[in-house]
């Protein structure tokens, strides 16, 4: 493919990039300027009720342990100290168990059983499977979801790794941008993950074919590979996880990114909690998502970078999907010659067209 076609296919990320650059700069301004507009607010909320009475109790030694759960002014709050257990006796533990489990798990499946290679010969002729917009957001949506794992990772776990190394003053430089980083890159997210999951929708029902993908566990038991649509088994869970566990990451991490909405101190504490929980579940996932469709399947890749798929693929992976679809193969030489090979063109299935407007 010459390189002109090439900038003109990626010319929406480009795009995309700038406006999702524009609206980060403004949200932070917004941000920023509504904080500083009424910054006793924060305060009443941040700390609430510690007056001149509370002072002199504390001053005459008088008990200002307050036991209840939901307590959201007591200078010390024994809740603090169960969401402390759970963090370190749970959460933690729990991460490394899914994210370094599943790395472990993936190194394996390679290592013994290998890439997953065409069983057939590629035949030279492609078929569109993603527009250049469709392309545009799962990139832009991959890459936020990979700083906010790395960020959170590192909010977690990285002050054992980089603090004992290179000291406190490049530790809580560090911090401050991931945790920067972290709390405005969340909503962000959590925007574009609404609009990739409404567009997507519509291939992403469970259907009887799907039960069978799953039975012959996506190909590898038995000598035939299951029948599959647009999107096969495997690609609607990650598809249903997303929309389920990934919406509650979303709302858990807004909990936490405005606390100034009257949330009680119990209140974050649990959605800190479930937010870590959650979003350690999808990293996990994730990585399993990302071998599978990068060195875990031959030609899987191409599809997200060059919009189109070679026809041994899709009848190996998609076969459903590719009886549909199989009269709109164009030869691959063509394909590069052609200036109305636009990914977005005519006659696009799936995800490939984009919706009328």
């Amino acid at each position: 493919m010459n390189q002109s076609m090439t900038w003109r296919r990626l010319l929406p990320v480009p795009w995309l990039m700038l406006v999702t650059a524009v609206f980060l700069s403004t949200f932070l301004g917004v941000s920023g300027n509504a904080l500083a507009a009424d910054p006793d607010a924060e305060i009443g909320i941040a700390v609430p009720a510690v007056d001149a009475d509370t002072w002199r109790q504390v001053k005459d030694g008088e008990s200002f342990i307050d036991s209840r759960h939901d307590s959201t002014y007591s200078l010390i709050n024994q809740s603090g100290e169960t969401w402390r257990y759970l963090r370190n006796k749970w959460v933690s533990p729990f991460g490394l168990i899914a994210v370094g489990g599943m790395l472990a798990m993936i190194l394996l499946f390679y290592l013994i059983v290998g890439r997953s290679r065409l069983d057939e010969p590629r035949t030279g002729r492609k078929l569109l499977r993603w527009s250049a917009l469709s392309r545009a957001l799962h990139w832009t949506l991959a890459s936020l979801f990979l700083v906010l794992a790395l960020t959170g990772l590192n909010l977690l776990y990285g002050k054992f790794v980089f603090k004992p190394i290179f000291g406190d003053g490049f530790w809580a430089a560090m911090m401050s941008g991931t945790k920067f980083l972290h709390n405005y890159m969340g909503p962000l997210f959590g925007i574009l993950l609404v609009i990739v999951l409404l567009r997507f929708l519509k291939h992403n029902w469970i259907k009887r074919h799907d039960i069978e993908w799953f039975k012959q566990g996506g190909g590898m038991v038995g000598n035939k590979h299951p029948a599959a649509g647009f999107a096969n088994g495997g690609e609607k869970a990650w598809f249903w996880l997303l929309a389920t566990a990934g919406i509650v990451v979303i709302v858990s991490g807004l909990v936490l990114d405005f606390p100034n909405f009257s949330q009680s101190r119990d209140t974050m504490q649990w959605a800190n909690v479930i937010h870590a929980l959650g979003a350690l579940g999808l990293t996990a996932v994730a990585f399993g998502h990302i071998y599978i469709g990068t060195l875990g399947t031959e030609g899987a890749l191409e599809g997200m970078t060059t919009g189109y798929v070679d026809e041994t693929w899709a009848k190996q992976h998609h076969s459903l999907w590719y009886d549909e679809v199989k009269d709109q193969a164009v030869d691959a030489d063509a394909l590069e010659a052609e200036n109305g090979s636009h990914p977005s063109a005519p006659g696009a299935q799936g995800n490939a067209a984009p919706p009328p407007g």
